[in-house]
């Protein structure tokens, strides 16, 4: 081999041979050497460095996760043992979240099952899992319990909006829900970690479908929004503290792609193009993701391509990947390893630093 070839490699493709007896970390390390294979290898030690070199780690998740308790297994054991400080995803996994406090009745089918034999028989389908379609009405009157609380009479963040829902789960306030069933629920479990839960499109689920009618009934007495602009700005101070505070490294973890992955790079541009701080972005990156790149689709563009819009480090171009596979099917590998070498920390409780967080970027703005 010439001289000048040992700077264009990495290391020596030789896999081990597999006895039963390996720790989910070894096993990465024997088999897990090429192909989609490889870049979970990559993934799992980028985030491991993550934890070790204590960054603030946002996790965004997409897609029908919560119907299929994803949050259970993966999701719920990573904000336990410290590992996310920040949560963004859809309003749909949140109400999911609420209705499975409420119902337990979830079920595999398979997924070319006769959708017209289904729909007569009151069950609602997302690909290999069902649920009867009158939970839902269960889940729509604890949304409407919920907002009538006194505490909801106003303007709020989302994830104020969050807290606020899962202080009154969490206390019983509003149903009757078992210590077992709570530990169950992302909105219960970030509430009681202090870990701010962002939702970048909240109209678009079954919480404000029931809102909306609300709001309609109610007419002046109805009290409650979403401050948005706020939203914003609440991101960006806990990006700009993750950054002025502690290691001052930032990463994230983006599980599917769609709003969840944009609204949490959006806080970049954010501090830099519109409030002239320069935060330098995310310091590394891991996706796991199905979409081709070719499309020009953020869901799944680089972490190249969005260092261009100052929403990752140049760090972070060569501390990233992206697996291109589904997320159900690669990342409990990951969750099982992590946990497995104990890597674990005490959570920052972010959302109680909100104030002091908001108060931090305020004062570099001279507001």
């Amino acid at each position: 081999m010439k001289k000048s070839a040992k700077n264009l490699i990495g290391r020596k493709v030789r896999a081990g041979e597999i006895t039963g007896g390996e720790t989910a970390s070894e096993l990465f390390d024997k088999a897990f050497g090429s192909f989609v294979g490889r870049e979970l290898r990559d993934a799992y030690q980028i985030i491991r460095r993550m934890i070790v070199e204590k960054h603030t780690i946002v996790l965004t998740f997409s897609g029908a996760m919560t119907p299929v308790d994803f949050g259970v297994s993966c999701i719920i054991p990573l904000m336990k043992a410290g590992l996310v400080d920040i949560l963004t995803t859809t309003g749909a996994n949140l109400y999911h979240d609420m209705q499975r406090l409420k119902s337990g009745h979830w079920y595999e089918v398979p997924p070319d099952a006769d959708d017209r034999k289904l729909r007569q028989a009151g069950l609602t389908r997302i690909y290999d899992t069902v649920f009867p379609e009158d939970d839902l009405w269960g889940a729509d009157r604890l949304v409407c319990d919920l907002i009538q609380q006194s505490d909801m009479s106003r303007a709020m963040t989302t994830p104020e909006f969050h807290y606020a829902i899962a202080r009154h789960l969490a206390g019983g306030e509003v149903g009757k829900f078992g210590k077992a069933d709570r530990d169950r629920s992302i909105l219960v479990q970030a509430y009681e970690l202090g870990i701010p839960i962002f939702c970048g499109s909240p109209q678009d689920s079954s919480i404000f479908l029931n809102l909306a009618l609300l709001k309609r009934k109610w007419g002046d007495r109805y009290r409650f929004s979403i401050d948005m602009e706020g939203d914003i700005h609440e991101y960006g101070a806990y990006h700009y503290y993750a950054k002025k505070r502690g290691s001052g490294k930032l990463s994230i973890i983006i599980l599917g792609g769609g709003v969840p992955k944009n609204y949490a790079l959006q806080p970049e541009p954010y501090l830099q193009q519109i409030c002239g701080l320069d935060v330098d972005g995310y310091d590394s990156d891991v996706q796991v993701c199905d979409a081709h790149v070719q499309n020009g689709g953020l869901s799944s563009c680089t972490a190249s391509e969005a260092h261009t819009w100052g929403k990752t480090s140049e760090e972070c171009v060569q501390r990233s990947q992206y697996v291109f596979s589904d997320v159900t099917a690669v990342f409990p590998f990951i969750v099982h390893a992590l946990l497995q070498e104990g890597l674990n920390r005490k959570s920052k409780r972010l959302f109680d630093h909100r104030g002091e967080a908001i108060a931090l970027l305020d004062h570099a703005l001279k507001l």
